[in-house]
């Protein structure tokens, strides 16, 4: 599950005549950089949701063959993370799916993360997986962090006040289960997550590499030097 369907508002004037999805970053399109990781760890089908501009992000993936695009239409009205994710329900089955935000890079370390959560992924202790990334030297980043990590995988969230030192990257997987008795309404995953951490069967693994929080005009200026300064140390 791709999640295309926000405002990006903090992207403005960036995304006035153009969905923050398909804002160019190092030359493609974010939404594609998120296809192409999605791809290469071998996942075939992404529903992706399609809310502001969405006539653009439909004829941008008709380009694509894989993964196969399906489309989930939330014209109608903006549902947030996790209503999206119910309305979408139909379309992903009943297998435990990845859900990926379409702003969430990251310039790879040693190992591809996609490939290092799906390893990671055990449904008989866990009803989510999250990947993190540490706050402290993220790109783009000055927040207070969102979790605490303990030695087994373990989250809680930051109590108010306090300093956590990982961030959540945008990328998690989940059991379908978790949504039941969800209504389609507009609501934030958060809401979800705080029953399973409460059940105490989610867990987290943290980011190898450079994760970037593209969300301003200002952190895409930076995330693309950063690519290009990465891309010229390989060469």
């Amino acid at each position: 599950m791709v999640l295309a369907a926000g405002l990006g508002s903090r992207m403005r004037p960036l995304t006035e005549t153009t969905p923050k999805p398909l804002v160019p970053l190092a030359g493609r399109a974010m939404l594609d950089h998120v296809l192409d990781r999605l791809q290469a760890a071998g996942i075939t089908r992404a529903i992706v949701n399609v809310h502001y501009l969405a006539d653009q992000i439909e004829r941008h993936v008709r380009g694509r063959s894989e993964p196969e695009i399906i489309i989930s239409d939330e014209r109608d009205a903006l549902l947030e993370t996790g209503g999206g994710v119910v309305r979408a329900l139909p379309l992903l089955g009943s297998a435990p799916f990845v859900i990926h935000n379409s702003d969430s890079v990251w310039i790879e370390g040693a190992t591809a993360n996609m490939t290092r959560l799906l390893d990671a992924w055990d449904g008989d202790r866990m009803d989510a997986l999250l990947l993190l990334a540490p706050a402290a030297g993220s790109l783009g980043y000055d927040g207070r962090g969102d979790f605490h990590l303990d030695r087994d995988g373990r989250i809680r969230r930051r109590a108010p006040g306090e300093t956590a030192d990982y961030v959540f990257a945008g990328v998690s997987i989940i059991k379908p289960e978790a949504f039941d008795g969800e209504a389609e309404r507009a609501f934030s995953l958060n809401v979800i997550w705080d029953r399973i951490i409460a059940s105490q069967r989610m867990s987290a693994i943290v980011l190898d590499g450079l994760w970037m929080h593209v969300g301003t005009p200002q952190a895409l200026d930076d995330a693309n030097a950063a690519i290009a300064d990465a891309k010229a140390r390989v060469l």
